[in-house]
């Protein structure tokens, strides 16, 4: 079995005792009447039953008009003024032809109005199919064509990636924000007839997650699964009351503040405040202008916090309690110190997983608890399960580190992707016993008993970087597509101190070419998410071509940034300058964002 990464010997060292639950229990029982309230979504969620998100949300909005609901930059909208404008907005897309089971593309940045379109999706019974606005070109426009959508809705702050799809890419229906406003003066404020009829099973979102194909696959998300947020990560787990308010930095398109978040949110009645964008110097000035209890995070966004400056507002909000994933071990005492967090509600989950782990007990340096049935089982040097001579799996044992997969069954089923091929793919058969199935997470976790895990690392031909997973053969797209690289490989690479892996490539050049640093940066930087713009470029003589070139890789990953002999290496510091010369210093002025800059 291959180590793990260098730092997940610490990381996840810790087990979960006994007396860990006991103190969580302690914590748990002021909450105790909203958490058997929510016990139940936990544990039988039937796929029948006429309960969806636009449901939900328009309950609240009958019993509590004049309550908070979206907050954006300092100014409230209630839950009656959002769910009259949804419905104006979702009388629009039905006049457009979308009714149950189509697709909306939204394209959008952070803002109401986002939020908005995709409730009046889900009241229709469509799915609210979530690009990812830092895709670009061909990329963006394979994930608009998986979205098959009868309409689109942009952002104008999405321009560039608008303009970046081909007109006979695009759905019949397209519309800017004004536009949509427009259409939607004067329509019918009532709640859709359809919304009352429509089963848990609907689909509600598409989510783009990164795979090995190189391409982004749209994961499903059933509002039934959405529930399962509702209840067991915001009922459970983070627990807020109606009078809170969370305040959402990461991209809507994301998992972690379309289900995770919006579901803690709607599970008590309480508000959301979306943040236009995440930026270090100004979180916490957000935070107090929009009057948060909480917040969404992802690892990155706490460790830039905690490199800020101390300064008056780290301790001038009124955050108790934070939900995300990805807080480093090492870091965790010293963020709730510093910023003053009571809980820390770290979980564990995908896109396109049939279950998620959430530290409900509120245990340190834990991804948490799942009741649901999983297994963690040894792997071999590629990442894949291992097979033992009847062809079965083995699980590790407590403390061990291994493969997370999930069972499949009637009770927990799986969503998987648009794709059905690309699901196949990641479905484990005869396991452990004939007939049985499991998802394959990619992902390595430490079991720390009682049921409660801890985040290791990811496997395959994927690394995750800014909360994002990149795929390996997309950068290495890019790449090859400029003029001076004969071909190249990617992987990610580990910097002390930060959340994730930042990519590295190792390229070698035609002949008679120069790899112009700056020229190439700019080159990616047009083609690529800055998020997954390799930190550390490594120029080879030559690749191995033999039928264990995916060893090649590993030894390739193995031997960093630090370990490259003769060949010249280059790192990214930004935008502007581009690539420059590998420095002593530049791992440390990535771990303190100091770089890249822009």
């Amino acid at each position: 079995m291959p180590s793990s990464d260098t730092h997940s010997e610490t990381s996840a060292a810790k087990g979960v005792g006994l007396t860990d639950l006991i103190r969580g229990v302690v914590k748990m029982a002021p909450h105790a009447p909203g958490m058997i309230k929510h016990a139940p979504g936990l544990i039988h969620r039937p796929p029948h039953a006429k309960r969806t998100i636009g449901s939900i949300f328009q309950k609240h909005a009958a019993a509590h008009p004049d309550r908070p609901f979206i907050r954006f930059e300092g100014r409230s909208l209630t839950y009656g003024e959002v769910n009259r404008r949804v419905n104006r907005y979702a009388a629009v897309l039905a006049d457009k032809g979308v009714g149950t089971g189509d697709t909306v593309a939204i394209l959008s940045k952070n803002n109401p109005t986002d939020l908005m379109v995709v409730l009046a999706t889900v009241k229709l019974g469509a799915v609210a199919g979530m690009l990812n606005y830092n895709q670009r070109d061909k990329v963006l426009s394979h994930s608009v064509s998986l979205l098959d959508a009868t309409v689109l809705v942009h952002d104008p702050d999405c321009a560039e990636a608008f303009e970046s799809i081909p007109s006979d890419a695009l759905p019949p229906h397209v519309f800017d924000f004004a536009a949509f406003d427009e259409a939607s003066a004067g329509r019918s404020e009532d709640n859709p007839a359809v919304t009352a009829t429509l089963p848990a099973s609907t689909k509600a979102f598409y989510i783009f997650t990164s795979g090995t194909t190189g391409m982004p696959k749209a994961s499903v998300m059933s509002h039934n699964r959405w529930f399962a947020n509702l209840s067991g990560i915001g009922g459970l787990a983070v627990r807020l009351r109606h009078s809170d308010t969370m305040y959402v930095p990461l991209p809507l398109y994301h998992n972690n503040a379309l289900s995770v978040s919006l579901g803690s949110v709607l599970a008590a009645g309480a508000c959301i405040a979306i943040g236009r964008s995440f930026s270090a110097s100004k979180f916490w000035d957000d935070v107090i202008l929009n009057r948060a209890t909480s917040f969404c995070y992802i690892g990155e966004l706490c460790r830039y916090l905690l490199a800020q400056p101390e300064k008056p507002t780290d301790r001038q909000h009124a955050v108790k309690v934070i939900i995300g994933n990805g807080m480093r071990p090492e870091i965790w005492d010293e963020f709730a110190e510093r910023f003053g967090i009571e809980r820390i509600v770290e979980f564990y989950g995908a896109s396109e997983l049939n279950l998620a782990f959430v530290n409900a007990f509120s245990v340190k340096r834990t991804a948490g608890f799942c009741p649901l049935p999983y297994k963690i089982v040894e792997y071999d040097e590629h990442g894949d399960p291992k097979r033992d001579g009847d062809g079965r799996l083995t699980e590790v044992g407590k403390g061990g580190t291994g493969l997370l997969i999930a069972e499949i069954s009637e009770r927990v089923p799986l969503d998987g992707y648009t794709d059905a091929e690309a699901t196949e793919k990641k479905v484990i058969r005869d396991a452990f016993k004939s007939g049985d199935a499991y998802f394959n997470s990619g992902d390595l976790v430490r079991d720390q008993g009682w049921a409660h895990i801890a985040f290791v690392d990811r496997l395959g031909d994927t690394f995750r970087w800014k909360g994002e997973n990149v795929a390996t053969t997309e950068v290495e797209g890019a790449l090859d597509s400029y003029a001076a690289i004969a071909q190249s490989v990617v992987y990610g690479v580990d910097v002390e101190k930060t959340d994730g892996k930042p990519g590295m490539a190792a390229v070698k050049l035609r002949e008679g070419s120069d790899l112009e640093p700056q020229k190439l940066a700019d080159h990616l930087y047009g083609h690529l998410p800055a998020y997954a713009v390799p930190l550390f470029i490594r120029v080879v003589d030559d690749f191995e071509q033999t039928s264990t070139f995916k060893n090649r890789k590993v030894e390739l990953r193995d031997e960093g940034y630090s370990d490259t002999g003769d060949d010249p290496v280059y790192v990214l510091a930004g935008r502007d300058r581009g690539y420059v010369d590998f420095y002593e210093d530049y791992p440390a002025d990535v771990t303190n964002a100091k770089a890249p800059k822009g």
